[in-house]
């Protein structure tokens, strides 16, 4: 199914629409909260995407999408399968297409580049920026973008997602956490060099490109052979007017800058993707634009942040198999894992073969080694189906002993600071903690011991649940 995958924004802009899942709205819509906010309820609803081609102060040129793919069904359409695959199919295919990247190629012109802007010309308020929240710091470039940076020490190039607020016609102020990989290489080797750092924000490109750029990959990889994987065909590059960095061909606009080593500015706060506004107004790295590139009749892309975003899908697919693959190389016994999008990329749920207190220990704390993004994990046995919420919510509430069932691991300098519910304190030292909460039965329980639950599939007979199955069916119902 790979061969039906879009191959840029606006081929997958139509797939969706043949789907149903894209309403194109031509009314005059203000850039400022309402355009937003209408994405915003679509998220919480579980609604399409939109498509706004009147935006106030910018129409007729500029047009603007929300939420790619903030639904399974959308995701499912950017994986080339039909917007109906269930999620455990998602995770399948994403999980076989990670395994086998493929690396770019580069082209020497694409249409990102049909427009072209100076530095001399550049005015970031030209763009169609929409003002997120009511309360956010500004008007936010990067809620749905591919950041491309490249280490200074190596040939690592990062693509990345990361927001940057506009500070004036030419200045952007960013927040990439000093634990992501675009963070290590700036305070790693361009801070302590005294070198700016270039950097190119590509908005509108395919959307597994987009997903590549959001997943949790590993330090020194490369999203962009990530990217081939998940299209099953590699992406086209083509290099930066003012930089040797190269982005997606296709992409609708590229802002190219440079991060200034010695300097910050005022960001934030923002509405983020844990569902809440995040921090108050505070330094940043600060980025001059040096060129602006765009296709004709450009297609400006948007995440609403908040709950159930882009990001919770993202991260949900992504996360889960990055989680798993950890765990399977740290000998844990684990089945399946699934991170619900509900949980605003906090909450994870492992099946493990052999369960027990010992296990669930060692999953928090392979879990926080590095970096400790999610902060609560529930361990079910491996006749709980990971992606039935509701069965995994029984197993937590009748099998997760209050005094013996919780296992924390804390730490200092590694905490995800836009975790709610910490204090002011504990995000600006990153001091937090993870806790799994186990909810398989003790290992050493013997069979008799065990309570057996009441459900059709473990009470009754195979021939009973053969008869009854069968009756279900002839009476029509799913």
């Amino acid at each position: 199914m790979a061969n039906d995958v879009p191959e840029d924004f606006r081929s997958f802009l139509a797939a969706i629409q043949a789907s149903g899942d894209l309403v194109a709205i031509d009314d005059q819509v203000d850039w400022d909260q309402e355009l937003a906010g209408i994405g915003r309820l679509s998220c919480e609803r579980s609604g399409p995407a939109f498509l706004f081609n009147n935006v106030k102060d910018y129409a007729p040129k500029w047009r603007v999408a929300t939420n790619p793919i903030a639904t399974w069904r959308r995701m499912a359409v950017a994986l080339g399968l039909p917007a109906d695959a269930p999620v455990p199919r998602l995770y399948e295919v994403y999980a076989a297409r990670e395994s086998n990247p493929i690396p770019p190629v580069v082209v020497k012109d694409g249409p990102c580049k049909e427009v072209v802007i100076d530095a001399d010309k550049v005015d970031l308020f030209d763009l169609p920026v929409p003002m997120v929240h009511d309360g956010d710091g500004g008007r936010y470039v990067g809620t749905w973008d591919l950041v491309v940076s490249k280490d200074m020490k190596s040939e690592w190039v990062n693509w990345g997602m990361y927001r940057f607020m506009i500070h004036n016609e030419r200045l952007m102020t960013g927040f990439p956490r000093p634990t992501s990989h675009l963070g290590k290489m700036l305070l790693d080797g361009y801070v302590p060099e005294g070198k700016p750092m270039p950097i190119a924000i590509a908005m509108g490109c395919d959307p597994l490109s987009h997903l590549a750029a959001a997943a949790t990959f590993r330090i020194g990889g490369n999203e962009a052979d990530l990217a081939g994987g998940l299209r099953g065909r590699p992406v086209e590059l083509v290099k930066c007017e003012t930089s040797d960095l190269q982005v997606p061909a296709s992409a609708e606009v590229v802002i190219e800058a440079e991060v200034y080593p010695d300097r910050v500015n005022q960001e934030g706060p923002y509405g983020e993707y844990p569902g809440y506004r995040s921090g108050e107004m505070g330094n940043a790295i600060c980025a001059r634009v040096t060129a602006i590139t765009h296709r004709r009749n450009p297609i400006w892309t948007l995440d609403t942040t908040g709950f159930m975003d882009s990001s919770a899908t993202t991260t949900s697919l992504s996360g889960a198999v990055a989680i798993q693959r950890r765990l399977e190389a740290n000998g844990i016994p684990v089945k399946a894992v699934y991170v619900p999008p509900e949980g605003g990329v906090h909450l994870a749920i492992v099946s493990v073969r052999r369960g027990g207190a010992e296990v669930a220990q060692k999953i928090v704390n392979v879990l926080t080694v590095r970096r400790a993004l999610i902060s609560k994990v529930i361990v079910v046995d491996e006749d709980v189906d990971v992606f039935n919420v509701s069965a995994v919510l029984h197993a937590f509430a009748t099998k997760c002993h209050p005094g013996r069932g919780i296992h924390v691991a804390r730490y200092e300098g590694k905490a995800n600071t836009l975790t709610p519910a910490y204090t002011q304190e504990e995000r600006v030292t990153r001091t937090g903690a993870s806790v799994a909460l186990d909810s398989t039965w003790p290992p050493e329980w013997s069979a008799d011991a065990t309570p057996v639950r009441a459900t059709l599939d473990s009470m009754y007979s195979p021939d009973v649940q053969r008869r009854v199955l069968e009756r279900w069916r002839s009476l029509g119902l799913r």
